[in-house]
């Protein structure tokens, strides 16, 4: 039931690369709409995440992590990240507590001197050092940057989490719900299906393949009222890496479709056929024509 002091407002989540912010914005909406790896650099455009209370609606922006660029898409990654902070109504600046403080922090932190808004320090991964070790983390940052709050969680196992919405929740402006109950995204299907395709192939090719794939979804069908058709290209840079996607007998292609289309069938709630290609595209992340294709908009790099 909607109260007459309803809250909303739009919460953006920045960080260096692989600190969590993704599985944190998974566990929140308690469903798979952002990718997750153990590489950095997974995700590439603002994922929005839609999480409705009876007191208050929260819409999370999980944006690329903060990073030097190396090219162009690294370029347009960085300027998504920084143009965000200012059009939110709360920033929460995540860090991980394994990792420490380092340099790409305090770039960060530089950038968040211009920010007129909340911002919260999430101190992520706690449960992965020792609990005397968080006081020191906490009193560093303190001494770095006035913090609204600092609170340390764990967004694997949900430490912590419930209490961060609540402090979220008092900072929000009150307004109206921007989007309905059941909607946890502002994203189509069709780009949360190439990018539960592309987590896939970076989980599975590990070490060998770096983030220079992506993924357009080629068609979707719907054949009878529960059977979808889907169609995938996977793009990539170099014939090398092609070969590694296909693997011996298409053996690592068969394996990414299988898994992809699982994680694919519990969101559309639907049998999934799922074809998938493999193409080469050279150098596709520092071409302006490429990069308009997989639908960067040009307006943003």
């Amino acid at each position: 039931m909607q109260t007459n002091h309803y809250k909303s407002g739009f919460i953006s989540i920045i960080g260096r690369p692989n600190v969590g912010k993704s599985t944190f914005l998974n566990y929140v909406i308690g469903q798979k709409i952002a990718i997750m790896s153990d590489k950095p650099q997974t995700t590439r455009n603002k994922i929005q995440g839609v999480l409705t209370r009876d007191d208050a609606q929260f819409v999370f922006i999980d944006t690329p992590g903060i990073h030097k660029p190396k090219h162009r898409l690294g370029d347009f990654m960085v300027k998504i990240a920084v143009d965000t902070l200012n059009e939110v109504d709360l920033v929460l600046f995540m860090i991980n507590a394994e990792e420490g403080y380092g340099k790409g922090d305090q770039y960060i932190m530089d950038l968040l001197q211009s920010v007129n808004k909340p911002v919260f320090l999430i101190i992520n991964k706690v449960d992965l050092i020792k609990q005397e070790d968080v006081l020191p983390l906490i009193e560093l940052y303190k001494e770095k940057y006035h913090f609204k709050e600092i609170v340390p969680i764990s967004a694997g196992e949900g430490h912590n989490v419930p209490q961060l919405l609540d402090l979220i929740a008092n900072e929000l402006p009150e307004g109206p719900k921007y989007y309905p109950d059941e909607q946890i995204t502002d994203h189509p299907e069709r780009f949360i299906i190439s990018e539960l395709i592309r987590e896939k192939a970076l989980h599975l090719t590990r070490e060998e393949i770096p983030h220079s794939i992506a993924v357009v979804i080629d068609t979707i069908e719907k054949r009878s009222s529960n059977t979808v058709y889907i169609q995938a290209t996977i793009i990539t840079e170099r014939k090398s890496q092609k070969g590694i996607i296909i693997g011996k007998q298409g053996k690592m292609l068969k394996e990414i479709g299988m898994r992809a289309r699982q994680d694919i069938e519990k969101l559309l709630g639907s049998k999934v056929f799922l074809e998938l290609w493999v193409k080469v595209k050279e150098d596709w992340r520092n071409k302006l024509y490429h990069l308009e294709q997989l639908g960067f908009n040009k307006e943003e790099y």
